[in-house]
């Protein structure tokens, strides 16, 4: 099998995993019956089913919709599927960027055919942990606080039959 053809396979399970997700929030939500629900003729293999979806904990947004305030289904359907081929794209072009950058990194900087290579310093700061660290012991102050940081939104896929949907 071609990694073309194992790539278009893995995106029509995923696709069919994202309709069984939704048609799932569908029922239970109560935007259509049970019964009225189409059935999916090819199953999703265990083997590539995502976990059950773990319970909400407080680590979600602050700002959710009220159930009586959920967009129109249609709507969550459109945004999870573009959420998920943005998402393999970037996985893409991320796999693709770093095997570049192996060459890259190791280029001494100048003119290199119709590309010039430079290294240039980074505008963005980040706290230096260590030295913080020091100040706080030299003054006395314990532990440095830390913060944990935004959830992170992660869509996964579960069939219709998963009882957690």
């Amino acid at each position: 099998m071609s990694a073309t053809t194992t790539r278009t396979a893995a995106t029509g399970r995923r696709t069919l995993g994202a309709l069984r997700i939704l048609l799932a929030a569908a029922v239970r939500y109560g935007a259509i019956t049970p019964a009225a629900a189409p059935t999916v003729k090819q199953p999703i293999p265990a083997a590539i089913t995502a976990p059950p979806v773990a319970e909400q904990t407080e680590t979600a947004p602050a700002d959710l919709v009220a159930d009586e305030e959920l967009p129109p289904l249609a709507d969550i359907e459109a945004a999870a599927e573009s959420f998920l081929q943005a998402s393999e794209q970037a996985r893409v072009a991320d796999r693709a960027r770093r095997a570049a950058r192996k060459v890259l990194d190791r280029l001494p900087a100048g003119r290199h055919g119709r590309f010039v290579i430079e290294y240039v310093d980074n505008a963005r700061e980040i706290a230096d942990l260590e030295s913080i660290r020091a100040v706080f012991a030299a003054h006395g102050l314990g532990d440095v606080p830390m913060r944990r940081s935004a959830p992170s939104l992660r869509v996964s896929f579960v069939g219709l039959d998963n009882p957690a949907a």
